[in-house]
């Protein structure tokens, strides 16, 4: 049994459709030969998408009440938060293989639409998990407070494609050749067939994301119980991903200071939901304090001169 939501069929599918729709058109005619992304153009699509956004947020506030809009505003600065913060994930994968910064836009958006399918999935799933057992929500709150700490108090942030177990299974059942072909998938060389480097990078970003859900959903769910919400939320936050990879790709080492904001908004979301039965805090309230200390992160970051962030403990 899944939980109210205000969602109609029709508002899902619509959604939905609107979604495949502006993927074709991105794939199939503002990107379809694989290239270079400028500068210009990347900020302009991360506006578009950001636009995009705040305008179906607007609709929400409009049609389906305030206390929906809040949740969904607050939903997805969430999300767009902790999408920032896993950019430094795509980077450190891109460098690794090597990959060229003309099949960068392209990885991304394989991988994004991958994501959106595993985050429907992981979505359904703690709707039907939250609906039925109701101390499901408290297990939540306890890992989103774990999640934040660890995250506020780590020393740094590591990662090691090599030793992602996906990966490593791929190499030794799929025949692979240690190079790029385009966005080519597979080649076939001397009547055999190979999988080409690309291909091996969208498995580790695909495997990747699957960790990030485990953060994103509980933490969404904390805010609002109403799958539509957090569907909506949750695909818009990906969507406009590509774009801010490309325009944040140089900035990474300047956001320091996110992992900590991000840390503390988990952490607060997880104590909301522990102590949500007794002690309910209002949406707004809620929204008020993401803003606040994902605000004061970034511009605690930005504030930092190369040599303080450089001096500073790294997170």
């Amino acid at each position: 049994m899944m939980p109210a939501s205000v969602g109609t069929p029709l508002l899902w599918t619509g959604f939905t459709l609107f979604v495949l729709i502006a993927l074709a058109l991105d794939l199939g005619l503002f990107h379809r030969h694989a290239r270079a992304v400028s500068l210009r153009e990347a900020t302009l699509w991360s506006v578009v998408w950001v636009g995009l956004a705040l305008a179906f947020n607007a609709g929400v506030y409009r049609w389906l009440g305030h206390e929906k809009g809040l949740e969904f505003l607050t939903g997805y600065l969430i999300e767009l938060a902790l999408s920032v913060d896993n950019l430094f994930v795509f980077l450190v994968i891109f460098t690794y293989f090597a990959l060229p910064p003309d099949l960068r836009h392209r990885a991304l958006f394989w991988g994004i639409l991958g994501a959106m399918v595993m985050r429907v999935l992981f979505i359904l799933l703690g709707a039907a998990l939250l609906a039925a057992f109701h101390w499901v929500l408290y297990l939540f709150g306890a890992f989103l407070v774990y999640t934040g700490f660890k995250i506020i108090f780590q020393k740094q942030t590591e990662v090691h494609p090599e030793k992602n177990i996906a990966l490593n299974l791929f190499r030794r059942f799929v025949p692979l050749i240690p190079e790029y072909d385009g966005s080519r998938f597979f080649v076939k060389r001397m009547g055999k067939w190979y999988a080409t480097s690309f291909l091996v990078v969208l498995v580790v970003i695909e495997t990747t994301d699957v960790v990030f859900a485990v953060d994103s959903i509980p933490a969404i769910f904390g805010i609002t119980k109403d799958p539509f919400i957090v569907y909506t939320s949750n695909i818009f936050a990906i969507l406009g991903l590509r774009s801010l990879f490309l325009v944040l790709a140089g900035l990474m080492d300047r956001f320091r200071y996110l992992p900590v904001g991000l840390g503390i908004v988990l952490a607060f979301v997880g104590v909301k939901m522990l102590l949500g039965d007794l002690y309910p805090i209002a949406i707004g309230w809620s929204l008020g304090i993401v803003v606040s200390v994902l605000a004061a992160s970034v511009v605690a970051s930005l504030w930092a001169s190369p040599s303080d962030a450089s001096a500073a403990p790294p997170v």
